[in-house]
């Protein structure tokens, strides 16, 4: 995978410096915006890269228990941040060409926008069984993707300047290729920062967990939960169980077993903090501030 990504990086730097080059020449804008999308993905691609790199080979310390296993999580927050803040700055970009059009050389446009969408598909093929299973991977797979979709932009609007010779379409297309970007961005970049603030996932009905566990011989009910994802991949719960009964410790011990495999076979959730309670005196609602 690593050896992917690394092809990846350096498939993406000849197209930036191709399209960039030929952007000047040609006097495109929607050529050298198409080239600053890729050079954003070279910027992805070496941070997904790290990421990848620390996620797996930092263990956990004393200092650090987690290890860098949230590495993945940042990098996909970064990725997608870059892309939103480069899609306003084409925006801006497009607007003043409307107010001052030039004319475009179209040929230039044509040859690099194909070597792109070439270069893309080769890379998009290298890194899609990864970005099933990984949000970092997928956020630069999103990225490539749309660096695909744009070229062919870029591509039809090289023939309509070349054989029509419409100048404007160079800043429209730039906006079509902003507004995708923002498109193709955001779900990503909530997906992250929901992660990194603990937020409960979207794929595991809370009220769904309270009424497997209570179900559960013993448990009179389960309260101060949170549930979280440590990256992408990786579910927690922790909460407070009553029981009915003063039960001895290698009973809760293997009660405690059959809710760490209800949890897991039922809502994938893989790891869980219980701390177990007999006629406690505290607050015993489902959710509750700490």
């Amino acid at each position: 995978m690593r050896n992917n990504l690394l092809i990846t990086v350096l498939l993406n730097i000849i197209i930036t410096v191709s399209q960039f080059v030929g952007g000047v020449i040609s006097g495109s804008m929607a050529l050298m915006s198409d080239a600053v999308h890729n050079l954003s993905d070279v910027i992805a691609l070496l941070i997904s890269y790290i990421a990848q790199r620390l996620s797996k080979n930092k263990k956990q310390t004393v200092d650090k228990t987690f290890g860098f296993r949230r590495a993945e999580i940042v990098a996909a927050l970064i990725n997608s941040t870059i892309l939103i803040v480069l899609a306003f700055f084409l925006v801006y970009k497009a607007i003043d060409r409307f107010e001052s059009p030039k004319i475009i050389e179209g040929d230039l446009i044509i040859y690099l926008s194909l070597l792109s969408i070439i270069l893309n598909i080769a890379s998009v093929w290298l890194l899609k069984s990864e970005a099933k299973s990984s949000l970092n991977i997928k956020s630069v797979y999103v990225n490539l993707m749309s660096d695909v979709m744009t070229s062919i932009i870029v591509l039809v609007g090289g023939m309509l300047i070349k054989y029509n010779h419409w100048y404007i379409i160079d800043p429209i297309l730039t906006l079509i290729i902003a507004g995708y970007l923002l498109y193709v961005s955001w779900d990503i970049l909530k997906e992250s920062i929901g992660i990194i603030m603990q937020f409960a996932p979207k794929n595991i009905d809370i009220v769904a967990v309270e009424k497997a566990v209570t179900q559960l011989p013993s448990v009179k009910n389960i309260h101060h939960v949170h549930i979280w994802q440590l990256n992408d991949k990786d579910y927690r719960l922790e909460a407070h169980i009553e029981f009915n009964k003063n039960i001895k410790l290698s009973e809760f011990d293997e009660i405690c077993e059959r809710i760490e495999k209800l949890l897991l076979e039922k809502f994938n959730i893989n790891h869980t903090y219980i701390q177990p309670e007999w006629k406690r005196d505290d607050p015993k609602e489902y959710i509750i501030p700490d």
